[in-house]
């Protein structure tokens, strides 16, 4: 962090070319007087990417900049929208996620993961919401940020572990003086996603200006916005199997499907006598939301006061207390083995006699079973079968997230001298979120209400258990059968970060005998303590939940890291002819880490940085940089236990009937665990979600990054108030700590398949199911965890700004792009190295387009600005190595073991058409998303002295999303059969705020 007063800054208006490239590569501005007044309110002003306290010395790291005039214009409500929609950010949890959404917002900067980069406020790291050591977003005080400082590339010199991509800083206002208040309100043009802000900001000098005290409160309220309230996301649209209406939803459905020995899996028929192929499906659309429920109460102060003309004390304390509900489709069983007695009162005669033919029952044996109720009774039999059911009558699932959130600092900072300033601080955070899950069906209750053989009473004699009817319509399970099934679960999760810091800054008092500036340096040490837990009650633990989609076991960890840095910057030559600025720099970090655990880890990094610049003329300077940067496992890759969750996948290769004519895949299929009884048989994932196995490791170390860049920065003197900056960045990641997609684990096991794959470890660490299918007590895909991946991305960031006076108003032009070449990532050594630039699949989480940008055009006529702001996406299409994968598996399935072709009556997936059972290619109609452009029009005007009102329309023009279906993609990103966190799911929307000062 580099900071120097407004006074300095005066002082060094010599060079103002050389500090307005370093500060500014800036999102457009609809005026630059909001932004100046701000500037000279402010004592301080940070500068991100430097440790150094010297206005004169420009670092060499572009920084792009957003500032408050942009945030309201765009009336963004929450951090992470706004930093969402900036060119070059990949689109990560937040309001647009529901299944998936842990009850927080983060960042993914350059696709590389919101654990790759830090979100700062005023340059210091903040307590994270979880293990993974995120930072919320939703802690945000929006309504305090002066601007917000995007930095790319490993950042790890100046902010220790973790910034690999880089950092996103929060630079607050300072010194406020005054009332201010801000309302805001925002609805959808459908009337509904009714979205409420408002904020009160106070503060004072006292003292003779010698302090100043602010003090801000904020609270949001959110509604949610559902899935079925949109015509294009009302019905679940099969990505595999487009023309197929009986598959358009989930197989856990209402009437049941169970699975019937030698048969395969059928539904309970409309009359209820007997077991049918498919016929119904559950859309489960209507009840999810593109726009989570969200309410915020927040509070932010702060203070500073100088003790004397050489030491300043300063203070802060954060406070937000946020809720957030996600909301899905009810509960029920979900592929879940149960035990049945032949005499369940709610058994009819034709699916027992189906079940008794099944398991080699006589007519007189099934006869005598249906009337044994007695389990001591030598008739008294029972059948085990799998349970598809949804309960529909218990209403939908919500996952209610309660965070309280507080970090507070206090710190002191001074001069020694005139070439000499130090700064000492603390700071303590704690944040506690409580998940209450809301809505479940307890898949115990399930099997010990099935084991009934009376309506009123259960086997086990408790007074409690209410025998459940599964066999009938919607509506058969009681609301006293569902007060019995139904259960609520929490989960709380406490994270910890203490930390301290100490850094003398200045400069030696020496310059280079062709430059003016001396040689500035910064050096210090920093530790940090983190600590992380998670307590679930037995519910959560034991995975009783139905449809949880994994247990939740109880982990607890931290670690320490002491650091000691240093940093350097020397100005070479000043003011020379073909050099009016050329100027160099470096700097390292030692980090030594010890994680608490019994076997106690340790490791030791260093991470360092070159970096330079180069002004020929004072219109035109380049830069470059380059930089080893780490990131240490965090709390969640250390210890949490291997445990069974859901990742996504669309097609199984041993489902259908493919293994009946390939040996190879038959026994590949046994040796996972498929009952021989259902070769031929087994259920594709339901709802493209399979099991999967994975958890921590003690033994990852940091993963390391290379990281380099090079740009320049254009001021003409002929064209006054214009500026450009263009900049290219290369990203790589080795050893880094990451788990195989769901495709690396299919491929790795299901291609070139030959006689001894059945005993491969890649096939044998996958597990199945009783009923042969990756869902229900599957272990599923194995995907561990470990220090083998690789991860690249490169790229060019270009901005352009101008703003001209005209007679009769203002013209403010602002354009921020970003073109993504690669973005590359290999799990493991073994698996595909691959591109996920341009494209979606499940091995491609959130969609980052191979170019985007965002320009604004800004007129300004005296106290009014009318603004439009043009945003545009490029096209995307399936992820083409995902498509070669099934159609590979496809040509695979429509062949026997010799390579014969099959007939078509037997093929998985005759002629790719995904309208078959086999459904394994993605239909043609989902495989691609033409280019994308919003446009949204805001006008603010000064009403008065102490009243500013702005009023924006976005996606004015109501465009709507690309349709795909809701398999093509991870569940997260990919809902409501479209990518409602990378286009815009809810419509034309208006907001209105009014800001006060006084």
């Amino acid at each position: 962090m580099k900071t120097f007063s407004k006074r300095a800054l005066l002082r060094a208006s010599a060079a103002p070319a050389i500090l307005g490239a370093s500060l500014i590569a800036t999102a457009a501005f609809a005026q630059d007087a909001p932004q100046a007044a701000d500037a000279e309110a402010a004592d301080t002003i940070i500068v991100t990417g430097s440790l150094i306290k010297n206005p004169n010395l420009a670092q060499s790291t572009p920084v792009l900049a957003t500032t408050s005039d942009e945030i309201d214009l765009r009336q963004s409500n929450n951090a992470e929208q706004l930093l969402r929609e900036i060119p070059g950010v990949v689109p990560s949890i937040g309001s647009a996620v529901n299944n998936g959404n842990g009850g927080a917002s983060t960042l993914n900067l350059r696709g590389l993961g919101s654990n790759r980069n830090l979100v700062l406020v005023d340059g210091r790291r903040m307590v994270p919401y979880g293990l993974g050591g995120v930072f919320d977003l939703n802690n945000i005080p929006l309504a305090l940020v002066e601007r917000v400082d995007v930095l790319t590339g490993g950042a790890s010199t100046t902010y220790g572990a973790d910034a690999i991509a880089g950092v996103a800083n929060f630079i607050l206002k300072k010194d406020f003086s005054g009332f201010e208040a801000n309302l805001s309100e925002q609805l959808t043009d459908d009337g509904d996603g009714n979205t409420f802000r408002a904020d009160v900001t106070m503060g004072a000098n006292f003292d003779d200006g010698r302090g100043n005290a602010v003090f801000s409160i904020g609270y949001q309220e959110v509604d949610p916005v559902y899935q079925g309230a949109r015509s294009f996301s009302s019905t679940y649209l099969e990505s595999y199997l487009a023309e197929c209406t009986s598959c358009q939803g989930s197989g856990t459905s209402t009437p049941t499907r169970m699975s019937l020995p030698g048969v395969g899996t059928r539904q309970i028929s409309a009359d209820g006598n007997s077991l049918v192929p498919t016929y119904q499906t559950y859309n489960f659309n209507p009840y999810n939301i593109f726009q989570t429920p969200f309410k915020r109460f927040n509070m932010f102060g702060s203070a500073n006061y100088e003790i004397s003309d050489s030491v300043k004390a300063y203070t802060r304390g954060m406070f937000s207390k946020n809720t957030v509900n996600t909301i899905i489709a009810p509960s029920g069983a979900f592929a879940l083995s149960v035990v049945i007695p032949y005499s369940n009162p709610y058994l009819t005669d034709g699916i027992r006699n189906q079940f008794c033919n099944a398991n080699g029952l006589t007519t007189a044996q099934c006869s005598a079973a249906a009337a044994a109720t007695d389990p001591t009774s030598a008739d008294y039999r029972t059948f085990n079968t799998t349970i598809s059911r949804r309960a529909v009558e218990a209403g939908p699932r919500i996952s209610e997230f309660k965070t309280t959130f507080f970090d507070y600092a206090l710190g002191f900072q001074g001069d020694i001298g005139s070439h000499l300033s130090w700064d000492v601080g603390g700071s303590y955070g704690e944040s506690e979120q409580v998940q209450t899950q809301k809505g479940y069906t307890l898949n115990s209750r399930f099997r010990n209400a099935l084991l009934a053989t009376n309506t009123t009473t259960c086997l086990d004699g408790s007074e409690t258990c209410v025998p459940v009817n599964i066999f009938g319509p919607t509506g058969s399970i009681t609301q006293d059968m569902v007060d019995y099934l139904s259960a609520n679960s929490q989960i709380t999760t406490k994270t910890t970060l203490a930390q301290a810091h100490a850094t003398l800054s200045g400069d030696f008092g020496v310059t280079s005998p062709l430059a003016s500036n001396p040689i500035g340096f910064a050096v210090g040490g920093e530790y940090r303590k983190y600590t992380a837990s998670i307590e679930s009650d037995l519910l959560s633990q034991a995975n009783d939940l139905g449809g949880a989609g994994g247990a939740q076991p109880n982990v607890n960890g931290g670690f320490d890291v002491y650091e000691a840095y240093g940093e350097l910057i020397a100005p070479l030559i000043e003011d020379r002819p073909f050099a009016k600025l050329l100027s160099v720099g470096a700097g390292v970090r030692y980090s030594s880490y010890s994680v608490d655990a019994p076997t106690s880890p340790s490791y030791d990094t260093w991470t360092y940085k070159f970096e330079g610049s180069w002004a020929p003329v004072a219109d035109l300077k380049f830069r470059g940089n380059y930089s080893r940067a780490v990131r240490a496992p965090n709390v969640s890759e250390l210890f949490t236990p291997v445990t069974v969750g859901l990742t996504n996948l669309g097609t199984d290769p041993c489902a259908g009937s493919a293994p009946l004519a390939n040996a190879n895949l038959a026994a590949v299929c046994l040796a996972q665990g498929a009952p021989a009884s259902t070769i031929g048989f087994i259920d594709q994932p339901s709802a493209a979600q399979a099991n999967a196995s994975n958890g921590g490791n003690l033994n990852i170390k940091p993963e390391t990054s290379d990281s380099w860049g090079v740009g320049a920065t254009f001021t003409p003197t002929f064209l006054p108030g214009f500026n450009a900056t263009i900049d290219y960045y290369n990203i790589k990641v080795k050893n880094a700590i990451t788990s195989p997609t769901p495709g690396d684990a299919i491929a790795a096991c299901f291609d070139n398949l030959t006689a001894d794959s059945a005993s491969k470890p890649a096939c044998t660490s996958i597990g199945r199911s009783e009923d042969g299918s990756l869902n229900g007590t599957a272990t599923g895909l194995y995907l561990p965890l470990s220090n083998t991946g690789r991860l690249k991305t490169d790229g060019i960031d270009l901005s352009l700004n101008y703003k001209h006076e005209f007679d009769f108003a203002t013209l403010t032009l602002g354009f921020n792009g970003n073109w993504t070449n690669s973005s590359k990532f290999q799990a493991l050594p073994t698996s595909l190295n691959r591109d996920c630039v341009g494209y979606y699949s499940v091995n491609c989480a959130s969609i980052q387009p191979k170019f985007q940008w965002s320009q604004r055009t800004t007129f300004t006529f005296g106290d009014v600005d009318l603004s439009l702001l043009w945003r545009h996406i490029n096209k995307v299409k399936y992820e083409p190595a995902q498509l070669q994968a099934d159609m590979d598996a496809a040509e695979a399935l429509n062949r026997d073991e010799d390579g014969n072709l099959l007939p078509v009556a037997d093929q998985g997936c005759p002629d790719y058409a995904g309208a078959d059972e086999g459904g394994c290619v993605v239909d043609s109609q989902f495989r691609k998303i033409k280019s994308y452009d919003y446009f949204d029009l805001t006008a603010r005007a000064q009403v008065s002295d102490n009243v500013m009102l702005t009023f924006t329309v976005m996606n004015m023009f109501d465009k709507k999303p690309p349709i795909l279906g809701g398999s093509v993609g991870s569940t997260s990103y990919n809902s409501g059969n479209t990518y409602p966190s990378t286009y815009d799911a809810l419509g034309r929307k208006f907001a209105v705020s009014a800001k006060m000062k006084f």
